[in-house]
């Protein structure tokens, strides 16, 4: 392999966004139909080179607003993707971030740089761009294992809902079927949502009581 002085280096940065929501009973992630090539018409993470006064972080707060018209959610660094040939245009660097959002109030937007922008669950992936699959398996993994141990589901779930609800966005996430009296003893135990005193109407089973999360921001608890 040929070695380069420092100096002689061209080496770009950027941001790939994985931006889960949960919609129709699924965990779905957020991907752009490319336009250029060689990736022409192929689905990838929203993403691109950050900008010379932005920080990884805030070029991750700019592509999920772009995207979804968000702000107010869970947003973390995942990892960073350097394979030197991940990118057949160049060396660039990659610092994958991950974005946690309510299906109800995102807004989907695309520019002219994109020829569509859609959900996809996550079981059921198109052929990705770059090394594209990759951060969205690490990022399956690695949100399957932090809402066990912290309340970031509150980021996917509307500002009230039902247990029943809550309960659900768990199952779907961890593949598995949650005893109902257990979980429920155990959010009860761990104070971290709320009644509002409200009441969903309307549906096939009796009223049921509306909750809210007290804290959004990230909080260090065991559910399950």
């Amino acid at each position: 392999m040929a070695k380069y002085h420092a100096s002689t280096q061209n080496i770009k940065v950027a941001v790939d966004a994985a931006i889960l929501t949960i919609r129709e009973d699924e965990l779905c992630v957020l991907l752009i139909q490319m336009k250029k090539a060689p990736f022409e018409a192929q689905w990838a993470l929203p993403g691109g080179l950050i900008e010379e006064d932005e920080t990884t972080e805030t070029a991750a707060q700019r592509i999920l607003k772009e995207s979804t018209g968000l702000t107010q959610v869970y947003l973390e660094q995942l990892m960073t993707f350097d394979e030197p040939d991940r990118d057949p245009a160049g060396r660039v660097i990659s610092v994958a971030h991950v974005a946690l959002v309510p299906d109800e109030k995102v807004s989907l937007t695309t520019n002219e740089k994109y020829m569509d922008v859609r959900w996809w669950p996550v079981s059921k992936l198109p052929p990705l761009a770059y090394d594209h699959k990759q951060v969205v398996k690490i990022t399956v993994e690695r949100i399957k294992t932090k809402i066990q141990y912290t309340n970031i589901v509150w980021s996917l779930l509307p500002k009230e809902f039902t247990l029943t609800e809550l309960q659900r966005v768990y199952e779907i996430i961890l593949g598995e079927t949650l005893d109902k009296r257990n979980f429920r003893k155990r959010i009860a135990e761990l104070h971290m949502i709320k009644a509002t005193g409200k009441k969903r109407y309307g549906q096939a089973h009796r009223p049921a009581a509306l909750y809210r999360f007290k804290d959004k921001k990230l909080v260090f608890v065991q559910v399950v």
